[in-house]
C-alpha cells in the first residue's frame, strides 16, 4: 500500500518506547530470564479473525527496540485484508527477546487493526449509498492519535483535523455568545490561512454559514431527510459557493448508506477510533 497510510516514524518510536516501559520497568522480563538465551525462535504472527491490517510499523519498532537480532518478514502490510489463519509475518530471533516483545507488538497490531477493520466496514457501507468519504474525529486514545488516524487510512477512511491547531471548527458552544456571521468574519481575520468549519443543527444555520464564507459545514444530528434538504439548499445559496458538507452524530452501519445517498461529502464517525474492538492476532512459535 502507498506510504501515505503510514504513521509518522517519530510517533511510532515514542509510542513503542512508552509501551515497552510499561512492560519492562524496573528490572525487565523476569519470566523470559529463565530461558536459555541461545535458543532461537521462528514464530508466525497470524490473524485469528478476518479484517484489515494496521500497525506493522509499531511491531517492527517493538522488535527493534527489544533486540536488533530479531528480524521479521511481512506477508501483509497496513491496508491489506486478512482472513482467519492468514500469516501476517514471520518473526525470527532469540526466543527470550521474541517473547519479551510479543505482547507489546500484538497490543499495537490488534488495536490498530481493529480500527482499520471497523473503518473498512463503514467505508463499504457508505459506498452502497453514494460517494461520501468516511472521516474520523478527535475521539482518540490520548498519545496515540497519529497511530489511530493512520489506522483509519489503512481502513480506507480519511482524516478529519488532527488537532485544534489544524483549522477553526466552531461548534454550538463556541457560537453561543456570537453569531455565525461574526464568528466566520473573526476567524478569517485572525487565521486567514485556515479553513473555517461551522457546526449547524438547522438548515437556516447552514445557509448563513455558507453565505458568511465558511469553508465547510457540519450537519449535526440530522436525519437523512433533513440532510438531503440541506444539500439541496446548499446548491442554491446566493453566493453560489461550493462548501464542503459533513454529516456527524449518531450515524451507524445501518444508516450510513442513507446519509451517503444524500450527496454529502464526508461522514464523520467517532466510533471507528473510540470503540473499535481489537482484531485478534496471535504469535505462535513453530
Amino acid at each position: 500500500m502507498p506510504s501515505w497510510i503510514d504513521p509518522p516514524i517519530t510517533a511510532v518510536r515514542e509510542a513503542v518506547t512508552r509501551g515497552l516501559a510499561e512492560d519492562l520497568a524496573p528490572i525487565g522480563d523476569l519470566t523470559s530470564a529463565l530461558l536459555d538465551p541461545r535458543t532461537w525462535c521462528v514464530a508466525h504472527m497470524a490473524a485469528r479473525q478476518s479484517g484489515r491490517i494496521a500497525g506493522v510499523m509499531c511491531a517492527v519498532e517493538t522488535f527493534a527496540q527489544v533486540d536488533p537480532l530479531i528480524t521479521a518478514t511481512w506477508n501483509l502490510v497496513d491496508g491489506d485484508a486478512c482472513q482467519v489463519g492468514s500469516v501476517i509475518g514471520v518473526v525470527e530471533g532469540p526466543l527470550v527477546s521474541v517473547l519479551t516483545a510479543e505482547r507489546t507488538a500484538l497490543n499495537f497490531m490488534g488495536h490498530l487493526s481493529g480500527i482499520a477493520t471497523l473503518t473498512a466496514s463503514y467505508v463499504y457501507a457508505a459506498a452502497l449509498g453514494g460517494g461520501a468519504k468516511v472521516w474520523d474525529t478527535r475521539k482518540t486514545t490520548p498519545g496515540l492519535r497519529s497511530l489511530e488516524k493512520a489506522a483509519v487510512r489503512a481502513g480506507g477512511g480519511r482524516n478529519h483535523r488532527g488537532n485544534l491547531s489544524d483549522w477553526v471548527l466552531l461548534k454550538d458552544n463556541h457560537i453561543t455568545g456570537v453569531g455565525i456571521a461574526d464568528a466566520v468574519a473573526r476567524s478569517r481575520d485572525l487565521w486567514p490561512g485556515r479553513s473555517v468549519h461551522i457546526e449547524c443543527e438547522r438548515l437556516e444555520q447552514m445557509v448563513e454559514a455558507i453565505e458568511s464564507g465558511a469553508t465547510a459545514v457540519l450537519l449535526d444530528n440530522m436525519t437523512p431527510a433533513e440532510v438531503s434538504d440541506c444539500v439541496t439548499a446548499a446548491r442554491g445559496t446566493e453566493s453560489g459557493r461550493r462548501c464542503l458538507l459533513e454529516v456527524s452524530g449518531g450515524v451507524t452501519l445501518d444508516t450510513i448508506a442513507a446519509y451517503s445517498a444524500t450527496g454529502v461529502d464526508q461522514i464523520s464517525i467517532g466510533r471507528i477510533t473510540n470503540s473499535a474492538p481489537v482484531l485478534d492476532i496471535g504469535l505462535d512459535c513453530q
